[in-house]
């Protein structure tokens, strides 16, 4: 019997490119995870199927203790993909692979992922968005400023580059400055909303003042701190 050689057609390789979150644990690694629980129990199920980068480059741990890091993140929900900021000579086996050639997210940068069924007119550096934003919907837009002409419902989230303009009710979540933009605001027509951050710093409800709900108001980075007031 005679086999006979077939042609087969290339093998095909396509990059993609994908916006990761980017963790930097900061000493003393326990107070740093207390941090992330507090932001789990204020923002539950924010990491649940997001890429994340464990960057490694402030801490000074043993590959037994990246081990232990990266089991404690698992734990919470946090799938780390890759590991920044440290040598792999010095990693265990079993860990995410180390990454090399990540940037920070700049406004130049074009990546948007919209809420489902929500309607978009694009400029340059800004997404607008004509619906409401649903329960459970998620809008990421690192690349400028986000407005949103209808609420954002309970359970919803907004994260934007720039600042995050709603001309509703601001029920769920909106993230501000999410690539290093101190500047970014935070503003709405009505607060109530489940958590607030820019770049990082935020408040949930409970820290909110209860004077606060229900009234237009603005929120702003001040002395490292996450200010929020009443527009009047």
């Amino acid at each position: 019997m005679t086999s006979v050689a077939r042609p087969h057609g290339s093998m095909r390789f396509r990059g993609r490119t994908y916006m990761a979150f980017a963790l930097t644990p900061e000493p003393p690694v326990a107070e740093w995870l207390a941090q992330i629980d507090e932001w789990i129990r204020n923002s539950a199920g924010f990491f649940v199927g997001r890429p994340v980068v464990l960057d490694l480059a402030a801490v000074s741990l043993s590959s037994a203790g990246v081990a232990h890091l990266v089991s404690e993140l698992e734990a919470r929900d946090i799938r780390i993909m890759g590991i920044e900021g440290a040598d792999p000579a010095a990693l265990g086996p079993g860990l995410p692979p180390v990454l090399k050639g990540g940037r920070t997210i700049n406004a130049s940068d074009l990546a948007a992922a919209p809420a489902p069924t929500a309607t978009e007119a694009k400029e340059e550096n800004s997404l607008l968005l004509d619906v409401p934003v649903r329960s459970g919907q998620s809008v990421v837009f690192p690349s400028g400023d986000v407005t949103v002409l209808g609420s954002i419902a309970s359970g919803a989230e907004v994260v934007a580059g720039g600042s995050v303009h709603v001309y509703g009710t601001l029920r769920g979540r909106a993230m501000a400055g999410c690539n290093g933009n101190r500047s970014a605001r935070i503003l709405c027509r009505k607060l109530e909303a489940e958590l607030l951050a820019i770049d990082g710093y935020y408040r949930a409800a409970d820290d909110i003042s209860a004077a606060l709900r229900g009234r237009p108001a603005q929120a702003w980075l001040a002395n490292a701190a996450l200010s929020v007031a009443e527009i009047e």
